[in-house]
């Protein structure tokens, strides 16, 4: 295949690539025995070295496979960005088993489908979470919970006084009494020997559930390989990332693929120090960039644009800072030159999906061929394949400037979804991943998304699915139809809008259907606005008409601001 966008590549970036043939387990080993004293992980004021990083791993493994947990069984990783998500991540690939990783902000029956989905039979949790998950060890598949605690990993005197500090912010809870719960510390007392389960680069690493096109959660099924295939692209991409010197902010969740391919996993790959911070706060961001010197950060534009807009940023020297990439949304030029232009670093714009790894696309770094593409996604990586093709027949490859959906080949492409054999076909075809994207090629080879083919709502970085919030609004006993779809918004991606039709002789107030999706949705996928209408615009055989209820949105806003000026 052609592959003219190569041409563009920076001059330090190779067209080709072959890929170490290795676990993601043997690749933190090869880490640990390259670099035993760097620091792997700090956590505020907590330093873990590449030797015990290995270590804890391998304890981590042992006990699951003490308890009969290896090839074959699936463990969920419901926690924030702590230690316990890194060494848990590892440790239960090198006991040889898979992975499913839980949003920490599910409700108890988005975890139920999730766990019940994926056979997951052991789940680490944060204790502050394990009452959305207590309901689950008696009739599913669920036989054990591993609990921990953000203070299980602080420096001593911080760890001495977080009782009081999550009194007063009244998050203490009790440890659970129940023969089915394991503490996470007291597992890890074991020997640390080095697990003999042979984990081979085509087993399956992870099962990360996504909507794909269809809005119905599924597992993507990822391989070690694809994992390990996609953080060699992305290392090859930022050669100024120096193996074993290098500071990486771990603030994008892990529990998203892009943060653990581009944080977590990038970053032990190359022995870099992984700065982990639960949550992105403006003021904490700051900190941490200044106090531990970091120089790669991977975000998404609401996070560069929260710092560009913090009123005491004059007070932090971010200059330690030299490569940047953003994904999960589109990236304004306003924004990256503003925050460039404060840190000295690097900011580019790329684009993936859970499907691929996620990361398929980047602009160049350094830019040392041609010039900058405002709002493109960036060229292929190394290896990767794309096309634009007809929506209709899926096999037509478009011409240079037309709009079509945007296919993938690469050693980063899922093996599939997990057990749906129907769906999989759909998008896999030839070797080729559709999609969904409705995308443009320029003759320079960089690519532009134009629009989507599916229905999902990105909102502030977290993918929404309209069809499961609608199922939510559906079962609410005075709805008789609902679609649910997203506004335009200038920095947070979409708002959440839900359109609602009571049925006959029934009422309903927002505030009632809003509580309605709270008890059942984690709180990024709750609707922001409902609007109530007599009946829905639709096709002649039902379809409702999402796109007809945007274009109505945006020209009300239009209008609002043309009158507005207009006074």
């Amino acid at each position: 295949m052609d592959r003219a966008w190569t041409s563009q590549y920076d001059s330090h970036v190779p067209s080709t690539l072959s890929y170490p043939e290795e676990s993601l387990p043997q690749m933190l080993a090869r880490s640990a025995a390259s670099f035993p004293d760097r620091p792997a992980i700090l956590f505020y004021g907590r330093v873990i070295r590449y030797r015990e990083l290995d270590a804890l791993t391998n304890r981590f493994a042992k006990a699951l496979l003490q308890m009969g947990i290896g090839k074959g069984s699936v463990v969920g990783i419901m926690l924030p960005n702590l230690p316990q998500t890194v060494i848990a991540f590892y440790g239960s690939l090198r006991a040889g088993a898979t992975v499913t990783m839980i949003n920490p902000l599910y409700v108890e029956p988005e975890i139920r489908q999730q766990v019940t989905d994926s056979g997951c039979e052991t789940l680490l949790v944060l204790d502050q979470f394990y009452g959305r998950v207590e309901p689950l060890l008696q009739g599913t598949c669920l036989k054990r919970a591993i609990v921990t605690g953000v203070e299980d990993y602080l420096p001593w005197l911080k760890r001495l006084l977080y009782p009081l500090k999550a009194w007063r912010e009244g998050k203490l809870v009790r440890r659970p009494v129940h023969p089915a719960v394991h503490a996470f510390r007291r597992l890890l007392d074991v020997p640390p020997e080095v697990p003999t389960v042979p984990v081979a680069p085509d087993d399956t690493a992870l099962l990360q559930y996504t909507g794909g096109t269809t809005g119905v959660p599924k597992g993507v099924v990822l391989t070690h390989r694809n994992l390990m295939a996609n953080t060699w692209q992305i290392r090859q991409w930022f050669p100024a990332i120096r193996e074993g010197e290098a500071v990486f902010l771990g603030v994008l969740p892990f529990f998203h693929v892009y943060g653990m391919s581009v944080c977590q996993n990038l970053s032990l790959c190359t022995g870099s120090a992984l700065v982990l911070l639960p949550r992105f706060q403006v003021g904490e961001v700051l900190k941490a960039i200044v106090r531990e010197r970091v120089t790669v950060f991977p975000g998404i534009p609401a996070m560069y644009s929260a710092i560009n807009g913090y009123q005491r940023l004059d007070r932090y020297n971010l200059r330690s800072v030299r490569v940047c990439i953003s994904g999960a949304g589109p990236l304004p030029p306003s924004i990256q030159e503003r925050f460039e232009s404060l840190t000295g670093a690097k900011l580019v714009e790329g684009y993936g999906l859970t499907e691929a790894s996620p990361v398929t696309h980047a602009n160049p770094i350094e830019q040392t061929v041609g010039p900058r593409h405002p709002k493109s996604m960036g060229l292929p990586l190394p290896g990767t394949d794309a096309r634009i093709v007809d929506a209709d027949t899926g096999q037509r490859e478009l011409p240079v400037g037309e709009v079509g959906e945007l296919v993938i080949r690469g050693p980063q492409v899922m093996r599939g979804y997990w057990r749906r054999e129907e769906e999989t076909r759909q998008v896999l075809r030839d070797g080729w991943l559709y999609t969904g994207d409705m995308a443009r090629r320029d003759a320079d080879g960089y690519f532009y998304i134009e629009d989507r083919k599916k229905d999902m709502i990105k909102s502030g970085g977290e993918n929404v699915y309209p069809r499961e919030v609608e199922e939510i609004l559906l079962r609410h006993p005075a709805v008789k139809d609902a679609v649910v779809a997203g506004i335009p918004q200038e920095l947070r991606g979409e708002l959440i809008k839900a359109y609602v039709v009571l049925k006959d002789g029934e009422t309903a107030a927002s505030a009632d259907l809003l509580e309605h999706c709270r008890r059942n949705l984690a709180k990024f996928k709750v609707p922001k606005r409902v609007e109530f209408r007599s009946e829905l615009p639709k096709t002649i055989v039902g379809k409702v008409l999402r796109r007809v209820l945007v274009d109505e949105e945006l020209k009300r806003r239009t209008a609002s601001h043309a009158d507005g000026a207009a006074e």
